[in-house]
């Protein structure tokens, strides 16, 4: 089968396209071929070694040394369950599914084995495999931080999203609207036709305004993109607000239970698959080199097979 490989740690030009061996599923697996992944800011940071300090060193550990010990990238995919391992008893041959593999990566392939039990799911009914790929990383991503900062705690509470176009960002907004918050989304002037066609009226315009001085106060600021600190953001808390970043030390841990609230929303018309551009397999440089500048609405796909 056709797969990428992260030769090393490196630009967009350390991925190659070669063969590999196709998965076997073990008694307990599903053997998906993959009609859609998606390219996310996990990604090109794996690839790139994006971090500082010593979580680079502690990264290293982890994901490994001189490059990654899983040299198959990408979290993300939905596809076809092509075959069933023996003990398989929750999905059969001819399933479209969906789900997110996290650190054991493996999704830029033609195939991949995955339990029956881990991270997937039949996909929503009234999505496209390309709208499934682009459901899991931002949304599992926004559930994890958003309920740590307690937001199915209490109706009604004010929330600022910094960085709200992005994949994450563009999730948090739906899974904040989920909770019945009061939303306030960061953003620069291009990404305004993105947040209010999700509902957002009211938007900071970070290109136009310091978003740091906004007279107005919120329980939970979170950044999607992990740009700011809290020790910036502090003007903008409430009295016992909440602070939570994607950078830093606290990772999203992704759970089956956040993987079906999503397929719930979407399957209501909640939730919507924000997708920028899509790509084919043999364009996975170029996905990367476009995620690489930053300047992304949504999210990315990588179109594996037909």
């Amino acid at each position: 089968m056709k797969a990428v490989i992260c030769t090393k740690y490196g630009p967009p030009e350390v991925l190659h396209i070669v063969d590999v061996e196709k998965p076997v599923p073990k008694d307990k697996e599903i053997l998906v071929r993959i009609v859609a992944a998606s390219v996310n800011s996990g990604d090109v940071r794996v690839r790139g070694l994006v971090v500082t300090g010593f979580m680079k060193i502690i990264f290293r550990f982890v994901i490994g040394f001189s490059k990654p010990r899983r040299p198959i990238l990408g979290t993300v995919f939905s596809g076809v369950v092509e075959q069933i391992g023996s003990g398989v008893t929750q999905f059969n041959a001819g399933d479209e599914v969906f789900g997110i593999t996290g650190f054991k990566f493996g999704t830029y392939a033609e195939y991949i084995a995955v339990n029956e039990k881990s991270n997937v799911l039949l996909k929503p009914v009234n999505t496209s495999f390309e709208e499934a790929a682009a459901i899991p990383f931002g949304g599992q991503t926004a559930i994890y931080f958003l309920e740590k900062a307690g937001i199915k705690q209490k109706a009604n509470l004010n929330v600022l999203i910094i960085g709200a176009t992005g994949s994450v960002g563009s999730a948090a907004i739906q899974v904040a609207q989920h909770y019945s918050a009061n939303i306030t989304a960061v953003c620069s002037s291009s990404g305004v036709e993105i947040a209010r066609s999700l509902g957002v009226t009211n938007l900071i315009l970070y290109d136009k305004e310091d978003f740091t001085k906004y007279p107005m106060k919120f329980d939970i600021v979170f950044d999607a993109v992990g740009k700011t600190t809290k020790k910036q953001c502090l003007h903008l808390l409430n009295q016992g607000g909440v602070f939570k970043s994607v950078a830093g030390l606290e990772y999203a841990s992704e759970t089956k239970e956040q993987l079906v609230l999503l397929k719930e929303l979407f399957e209501k018309g909640d939730y919507k698959a924000v997708i920028d551009k899509t790509f084919s397999m043999n364009e996975v440089v170029a996905a990367h080199r476009y995620v690489d500048t930053g300047r992304k609405k949504g999210n990315v796909v990588l179109k594996i097979t037909e």
